[in-house]
């Protein structure tokens, strides 16, 4: 049994279909022992959080959104190598917010990545981070995340 699948199964979640890209690229490249994963949206099925933040979009919403990025990227993960037990650590997050010119709170909105990632994976989920603000992402959503992931 994959532990860390159980352990987002407790915390009443679930591993989403891995996405399909939607251009010209791979979800993941592997190089050695880092994955590089390319840029999660925040889309689920019918569920995406679409708009700029706080304008169209709570930081509450966009929080949610970055949750969603953070299950999805981790199926790509598991879809890679087999087994969420396998991730050695979370190396780094980079998190972008489609937000309004005066808003400033980029990093609350990517903690939504970040504190699931470490409530997911404890100590090993700690990483390096950077959150900022942009004028638009693709398709119109409010959050987009890319992350390196460090594996057995």
């Amino acid at each position: 049994m994959d532990h860390i699948l159980a352990r987002i199964e407790s915390l009443g979640l679930a591993l989403p279909e891995v996405p399909v890209p939607v251009a010209a690229y791979v979800n993941c490249v592997r190089s050695g022992n880092l994955l590089f994963l390319s840029g999660g949206l925040p889309i689920d099925g019918e569920k995406k959080v679409i708009g700029k933040v706080p304008a169209e979009v709570s930081v509450e919403q966009a929080q949610e959104g970055a949750r969603i990025i953070v299950l999805n990227r981790l199926a790509v993960v598991k879809q890679e190598i087999g087994s969420l037990d396998k991730v050695v650590r979370i190396v780094a997050l980079n998190g972008f917010v489609a937000s309004a010119p005066d808003f400033y709170g980029h990093p609350q909105v990517v903690n939504g990545a970040s504190e699931l990632l470490i409530e997911i994976f404890g100590d090993k989920g700690k990483h390096s981070r950077t959150a900022l603000g942009v004028t638009a992402l693709p398709l119109n959503v409010a959050v987009e995340i890319n992350m390196i992931v460090e594996v057995e």
